[in-house]
């Protein structure tokens, strides 16, 4: 059948990998047993060749697709002229978060009247790659590709087909089926000897204390909500870390080749999503991946220097990070090549450091202890910072054309800085704090010349550029500037006017901007995000709301949101769901809350 909306998949997921199933009951991406394994179903990729698990009503039906309340399970609603089923999906999370079975669960209940249901098992492990064989035994189905396994076994007979198994059944009012689906275990239980409702249950109960756990109680609560959960889903919990997003080559445009693997954890993503988790009050996840930043400084001494992007499993394997293109699979809707691995591994990008001194800065002011180990960490990325930032450098776009000396690298190289200055005096650290003063004066002084263009009348992408660049938004968010600072105000006004596209924000114009990839992209839904929050700061609260409720209403009907859209219509593009998105939607709704309450106590003291 033709590829579906990226919009129309939700996700569930255990914090070791993740499923994207569409709102008519398909498996169409999974990846075991961890994120960036190789994948046993991906029609997200290649519709014909890429695999797929189904099950959906026989027939013509309605559906519709929704998350359990304060929870990453899903459910699908099917109404057919005979009745209506529910379909209940998703992966059960360990008592022992770091461990688990690596299993998906599927409960199909019939609601009302008498449907018949149909099931496909069609796995394609290894990216889709041959070698995949099937055995089918009365209600279990193996499917092996070299030493990897998964199984799905059933409450219904299954029949063996060319490449896989399939079923129909039906279910009357109050009946009820299940399906499990495991990785490398070639005698799994039967759904009748597995506990499938405690199981639910457990999983139910375990998302709902991460649904309560943060502090926020303003507007917007339940995309808030939504927002924490779906980060969730991308952290990976052995290690804490966090990925960009959970799949790989979702195009930046349809037919386009921009399309990348974010199934990594970049430091950048990663500190934002520390940040946010922070300033919610939300910490019980963050410390190991804290710890394990703290050990990177062991690197340091020994002239190693920090990374953008790791493996998930706190890989710095070279060989692990090498891009490679899948030429048998033909990409979302055409759009090849499909990439795997990431080549940004090997890029510079200096405003690495500044983003992780940030998490450490809000990791402080809520509470956490900054240890001799953080704190040589923190000193170490600072000291970094300041023997890197007259470097040129790949940027946070990772460009892949030559480095330049991109403004927000030398703001972010200024933000370690500052930081690692108030770190310092507030936990009473000796530093030589004139050699870091003048340093972070010295920076200042620097993007203030160079990254400011007159003649445009607007901070740009890099120092002798005139090219704009949404990112230039950050300026007067981490306090290098105030927002009404009229080099700041301007800025903002370039960009609602050139980077603004039928009301969304891109990131740069690719045709003015060299970045070594080619091809026209959508629109960055951050970036809106960003130009809401810097109206904030800026006191232009009527503007930055409307921004920030039409990006609210461009999420799909289960709350998540894609990198980028399409803005004529609003389809997602990149990859799904996208971290940074997510963080930027509780960002600046966290922060135009709160301006906004702002006001209203100032009228009302007014009155």
């Amino acid at each position: 059948m033709p590829y579906r909306r990226i919009s129309d998949y939700g996700v569930i997921g255990d914090m070791h990998s993740a499923a994207l199933v569409s709102g008519d009951g398909s498996i169409d991406w999974l990846c075991f047993p961890r994120f960036d394994s190789p994948s046993v179903f991906a029609a997200l990729l290649d519709d014909a060749n890429g695999g797929y698990f189904r099950i959906r009503p026989a027939g013509d039906f309605r559906h519709g697709h929704s998350y359990l309340p304060e929870s990453n399970v899903l459910v699908a609603d099917f109404h057919t002229d005979s009745g209506a089923v529910s379909l209940t999906d998703f992966m059960p999370v360990a008592e022992e978060i770091s461990h688990c079975a690596h299993e998906v669960v599927r409960v199909v209940r019939c609601q009302s009247g008498s449907v018949e249901m149909e099931l496909e098992f069609l796995p394609r492990l290894d990216y889709g790659r041959p070698g995949t064989s099937i055995a089918v035994n009365g209600r279990a189905a193996v499917a092996r590709h070299g030493d990897d396994c998964l199984s799905m076994t059933s409450s219904v007979p299954l029949e063996a087909v060319d490449g896989g198994a399939r079923a129909r059944f039906t279910l009357k009012e109050g009946e009820w089926t299940a399906f499990l689906l495991r990785w490398n275990d070639d005698s799994p239980p039967l759904p009748e000897e597995y506990d499938v409702y405690g199981t639910l249950g457990r999983t139910q109960a375990f998302w709902r204390f991460v649904a309560r756990d943060w502090r926020y109680m303003g507007r917007w609560a339940e995309l808030v909500k939504r927002s924490m959960l779906a980060l969730h889903l991308m952290l990976y919990a052995p290690t804490g870390a966090i990925c960009a997003a959970v799949t790989t080559s979702l195009p930046g445009r349809v037919g386009g080749s921009r399309n990348w693997d974010y199934r990594f954890c970049w430091l950048r993503d990663a500190a934002f999503t520390l940040d946010v988790f922070h300033r919610l009050g939300h910490t019980a996840y963050t410390r190991p991946f804290i710890e394990w930043l703290a050990g990177l400084v062991l690197g340091f001494g020994q002239g190693e220097e920090i990374h953008s992007l790791y493996g998930i499993g706190r890989e710095v394997d070279p060989h692990a990070m090498r891009e490679e293109e899948l030429g048998h699979l033909e990409g979302y809707r055409g759009s090849a090549p499909v990439r795997i691995g990431n080549g940004a591994f090997h890029q510079f990008q200096l405003d690495v450091y500044g983003e992780v001194l940030l998490s450490f800065d809000s990791y402080h002011r809520a509470g956490g202890i900054i240890d001799d180990s953080l704190w040589m960490l923190a000193e170490a990325m600072v000291e970094s910072a300041l023997r890197h930032w007259q470097k040129p450098d790949n940027g946070i776009w990772e460009v892949r054309s030559e480095p330049r000396h991109f403004t927000y690298s030398k703001l972010m190289a200024w933000v370690a800085v500052d930081r690692g200055l108030r770190l310092a005096r507030a936990l009473e650290r000796p530093v030589e704090f004139d050699r870091w003063r003048r340093a972070r004066a010295a920076i200042r002084a620097d993007i203030l010349e160079k990254g400011w263009n007159e003649k445009r009348r607007s901070f740009v992408q890099a120092y002798g550029s005139s090219n704009l660049d949404a990112c230039t938004l950050f300026i007067p968010m981490v306090g290098f500037l105030p927002a009404d600072d009229p080099r700041m105000a301007a800025t903002i006004d370039a960009v609602q006017r050139e980077l603004v596209h039928d009301g969304l924000v891109h990131r740069y114009l690719p045709s003015e901007t060299d970045d070594g990839v080619g091809g026209d992209e959508g629109a960055f839904t951050m970036c809106s995000l960003w130009l809401a929050r810097s109206l904030v700061t800026g006191g232009r609260l009527d503007e930055a709301r409307e921004i920030y409720e039409r990006v609210a209403r461009m999420g799909n009907n289960v709350g998540l949101y894609s990198e980028m859209v399409e803005p004529q219509t609003g389809e997602f593009l990149g990859n799904y769901p996208q971290a940074f998105t997510h963080i930027a939607l509780i960002h600046t709704g966290r922060n135009l809350d709160r301006a906004l309450n702002q006001v209203e106590m100032g009228k009302i003291v007014a009155a």
